[in-house]
């Protein structure tokens, strides 16, 4: 089995971060959903599993921060091109995201930032490799 990735994150209302991926693209994958969380594919590989707080609690003994208002993780995601990158950050705006730092262009890299429904903070990036400077 190859590694995959499940970034786990609470949520204050489960129906609405649900719409908020799907809108973004992400699917669901049923066979991990259901009234307490909801599992949602980003790739292959990497996938988002959305939990109500009551129950990600469970899985944890520290309080659960409010994202908020407290920065709990930086979740970066790579496209194949700076319009991808405007694109998700539109289809987050739309789905009731907020578009939380203007773009970054390093030349070789170029960087957008949005908050989701819960304040958790997604950096959407596109990178050429070829670009980067050697000094990195």
């Amino acid at each position: 089995m190859k590694t995959k990735i499940f970034l786990n994150l609470a949520v204050k209302d489960l129906n609405k971060a649900v719409a908020f991926y799907n809108k973004l693209g992400f699917s669901t994958n049923p066979q991990f959903t259901n009234e307490k969380g909801a599992c949602l594919v980003i790739d292959e590989n990497i996938f988002v599993m959305i939990l109500v707080e009551e129950f990600y609690q469970t899985f944890t003994k520290k309080q659960i921060c409010d994202a908020a208002t407290t920065s709990e993780v930086l979740i970066s995601i790579s496209l194949d091109s700076r319009e991808q990158v405007d694109e998700m950050i539109e289809k987050a705006i739309k789905a009731g995201g907020v578009d939380y730092i203007p773009a970054k262009d390093y030349g070789w890299m170029y960087q957008r930032t949005f908050l989701d429904v819960d304040g958790h903070h997604w950096e959407i990036f596109y990178m050429d490799e070829s670009q980067i400077p050697a000094n990195m």
